[in-house]
């Protein structure tokens, strides 16, 4: 048997993940944003939305930052994995 053929064709058959799931990251961490700027802006100010970016506590802004530095190395680890193997997409 001749595994290393066997081998490509499922390497040939598997999608990509890392790229998608980036762009997922991104997007939902840009609809918490856009949520927590309207709901809390309306409620206690741009200053009070401001400060949670700053401030010592662990908020849903922090977690934004976080999201969209993780989907950013998604999205570069889906593409460098394309660049080294074109053919197996």
């Amino acid at each position: 048997m001749d595994f290393d053929k066997i081998d490509r064709k499922i390497r040939n058959r598997q999608k990509e993940w890392m790229f998608p799931l980036g762009i997922l990251f991104i997007v939902m961490a840009f609809i918490i944003f856009f949520r927590n700027l309207i709901v809390i802006t309306t409620e206690m100010g741009l200053e009070f939305f401001a400060d949670n970016f700053t401030n010592s506590a662990i908020t849903n802004e922090k977690f934004v930052i976080v999201m969209i530095i993780i989907g950013g190395i998604l999205i570069y680890f889906g593409k460098v994995k394309r660049k080294i193997h074109p053919n197996e997409i």
